[in-house]
């Protein structure tokens, strides 16, 4: 902005003064100039009214800042282009290829020669008793996923607020940051040979007296070596929105807190977890919605015979019937009931959430 007064002194002459707030005029530009003279009668009269050459100057600076705010976006769109274009043409297109589930298709007839069977696979769907297991199976999986694997990336970012050691915060974090760029085939080999007959841990129970178990292919022990390999791998990557979430509050908070006399532990419930609120309720209502999405590398990797019984998810299935059976049709059929169930989820919590604490994804 800009903005121009004209002052007189008390020996009549009177001058021009123009201010630019937060801008510096170009070199070489006077901010004064000569007015004719006037009485001193009126020498405290003071008028803010923009001049001709003050409104000139602020439709120049307005136009240099639109230029330059215009050129960013432009810029910021090119950047963001790339992952546009991927996330068009590897989430949305493929969309398209949901009108199968309700058609018998063929692999040689093709999506636009298939006959039209409607709700056909919908219903087979349903009057499969297998099907009601395996969606057994996933709830179950995703119900111990968020009972125990939600809550640890909130409780690591917690720890490492607290911890004022940088030579030690900083290394630790960088070792458990590092699992989430293994792949799912590397951390599923690592553990079956962990957990093997005559791996490391029956060699530990061994030390101890106890009998050699085979983990891998016992189903009561198979959801909770899921749930804890996920945990393993991904909790340090996970605790990162937190952590940026914790750089954003006030420090001026916890000196105030300290001088009431308020513990470290009812700092942490007081200030710390209130400000983490909006963070954990996105992260929570996707976890949610993503309830019958099931981590397929992880579990192809580890499912065996033996265990199927209950390690057989909805992606595992999808995959096994659509891939290996060919059964295109019935398996998009499947893959649809998953995502349509996930999107209601995710709506009428979102709904719950924007009503019960103000906080929501959209």
């Amino acid at each position: 902005m800009a903005a121009a007064y004209v002052r007189t002194g008390l020996d009549g002459t009177a001058g021009l003064t123009v201010i630019q707030a937060g801008f510096i005029l170009p070199a070489g530009r006077s901010t004064k100039r000569a007015l004719p003279k006037q009485s001193p009668a009126n020498a405290c009269e003071v008028s803010f009214a923009p001049t001709g050459k003050a409104l000139e100057e602020e439709r120049i600076l307005l136009r240099g800042i639109g230029q330059f705010i215009l050129r960013d976006r432009v810029l910021i769109w090119l950047i963001a282009l790339p992952g546009i274009m991927h996330l068009l043409v590897f989430k949305y297109v493929p969309l398209m290829g949901n009108a199968i589930a309700f058609q018998d298709y063929g692999i040689f007839r093709g999506m636009w020669n298939s006959p039209w069977v409607g709700w056909k696979h919908f219903v087979t769907m349903f009057a499969y008793a297998e099907f009601f297991q395996i969606l057994r199976n996933t709830l179950m999986l995703s119900l111990y996923s968020i009972v125990f694997g939600f809550p640890a990336p909130l409780a690591l970012a917690l720890f490492f607020n607290e911890i004022r050691l940088r030579w030690l915060k900083k290394p630790v974090q960088t070792m458990l940051y590092l699992p989430h760029f293994l792949s799912w085939i590397i951390v599923g080999g690592i553990f079956i040979n962990l957990l093997a007959l005559d791996g490391f841990l029956n060699t530990v129970l061994g030390w101890f007296g106890k009998g050699k178990i085979d983990f891998m292919t016992q189903p009561e022990y198979f959801r909770g070596i899921v749930v804890s390999i996920n945990i393993w791998k991904e909790v340090g990557w996970g605790m990162i929105i937190y952590l940026a979430a914790l750089t954003g509050i006030n420090p001026h908070l916890y000196e105030a807190a300290m001088v009431d006399g308020a513990s470290r532990w009812r700092q942490m419930w007081h200030i710390t977890l209130p400000a983490l609120i909006p963070a954990i309720v996105v992260l929570f209502l996707l976890r949610v919605g993503n309830v019958l999405d099931s981590n397929l590398e992880q579990v192809l990797v580890l499912l065996n015979p033996l265990v199927r019984e209950v390690g057989e998810v909805i992606d595992t299935y999808v995959y096994r019937v659509g891939l290996l059976e060919s059964q295109y049709s019935f398996s998009t059929a499947v893959g649809m009931f998953k995502s349509v169930i996930g999107f209601l989820l995710i709506a009428i919590l979102n709904q719950l959430s924007r009503r019960m604490t103000g906080e929501s994804i959209y």
